[in-house]
Order: structure tokens, then sequence, then C-alpha cells
């Protein structure tokens, strides 16, 4: 919890208690189902909870944004991020039941009430957003062709309407065709922590005709 206070410290009480409780949800809950891998849930606040966060390191999000989080497994970036940004909407998909059974249940433990949840493809979503985030699903090329039509015309926001993706390791391949629509964000510009040598959060600019 420390790192969560260390690097956002204007927090409300309301927003330390919720991520405060997150700790002993997902243990609990990472004992019934494998949400995160058993060696991992330790570093729940480092490698999980702190790295989705690096999203709000790049962008802060305008109220009243709406944003739609694919492949978010138990609950990851969506959750922390719509703790930190109570006056947006978050949208929840994933295509594995279980994990959004978690991730639905921690949010109504700690009453988070701008989040929804779907059990499904994104292929299945036709809904618009400011924004879509993830966290190393696939590979860009191929995530950007699937929320294309997800993405809403009109801008609220000081970045332009697109992808915010957490990723990790050599991108040189994956950024080749958007190189003049992305920009590349090193997280550890922002944390101090070893953890965050290689991983970053890559924005790509995504225009509706």
């Amino acid at each position: 919890m420390q790192y969560i206070k260390t690097y956002f410290p204007n927090l409300t009480p309301k927003q330390e208690n919720q991520f405060m409780a997150l700790g002993q949800l997902y243990t609990d809950w990472n004992a019934k189902i494998n949400v995160i891998s058993r060696k991992d849930i330790e570093n729940l606040y480092l490698h999980h909870i702190l790295h989705s966060l690096g999203i709000a390191k790049t962008i802060n999000f305008a109220d009243g944004s709406e944003i739609l989080d694919v492949g978010t497994g138990g609950g990851f970036p969506g959750i922390p991020l719509a703790i930190l940004f109570p006056e947006c909407k978050f949208h929840l998909i994933d295509r594995i039941g279980k994990k959004i059974k978690v991730a639905a249940n921690v949010a109504e433990s700690i009453d988070l009430e701008n989040v929804t949840f779907q059990h499904g493809s994104v292929e299945e979503n036709k809904s618009e957003y400011d924004f879509v985030v993830s966290r190393a699903v696939m590979p860009l090329p191929d995530l950007l062709k699937l929320i294309r039509k997800n993405i809403k015309k009109e801008q609220r926001n000081a970045l332009p309407n697109g992808l915010l993706c957490l990723k990790g390791g050599e991108l040189q391949n994956e950024l080749v065709t958007v190189k003049k629509t992305s920009i590349v964000f090193d997280l550890k510009d922002y944390f101090k922590e070893d953890y965050f040598d290689t991983k970053k959060v890559v924005y790509v600019q995504i225009v509706k005709k």
C-alpha cells in the first residue's frame, strides 16, 4: 500500500480504504481461483496495482470519460484506475467468466460504483469509449484492429482518443505500423522500483473517420 501512497499522495480517505482492501480481497480470491500467479500474489501492489496506475502517470482522465478495459482478467488495469478516477466510467471485459466474477466481486466489496463488467470478447462489444486500456493481452496491431470501432469521435481529454496499453520488453516490431500516431512512455521515468525498468505505456491515437 505504501507504493500507492508514495506515488499518489492526494488520495481521499475513501480511495485509500479501497486500495487497502484490495490486498486481502485478491489474496482470498486467489486461494480459490488462480487470478494472479500464486508466486506473484505477494507482489500484488507493485506488479499489479501500481503497474495498472502507470496509465494515470501518462493521462489525467477528464471527468465523464468512458474507458473500456480489454482482457481485464481479475480487474487490471480497470479496477485501480476506477478507484483513482471516480468521476469516470469503466467497462471491464474478459473472455474468462471466473475472472470477471472475481473482478465484479472485488468491485462490489469496495463499493466501487463506476465500473461495469462483461463476460465475452471485445468483438461482441459495439459501444464507443474515449479510451481503451489494456495490459499486454495481444500484439498491438491485432488489438488495434479489434478496438478501432470502439473509439468515440468526440474528444474531451488532453490526449486525443485512442489506446493506452501497458507493455514490457522489446516493442520495435509492434510499433512499426503506428510510429506516427504513437507515444511510448517509460514507466521507469515515474516509478523508481527496478520492476519498472522495462515497463512502458504505449499510447496510440485512433482517429474515427
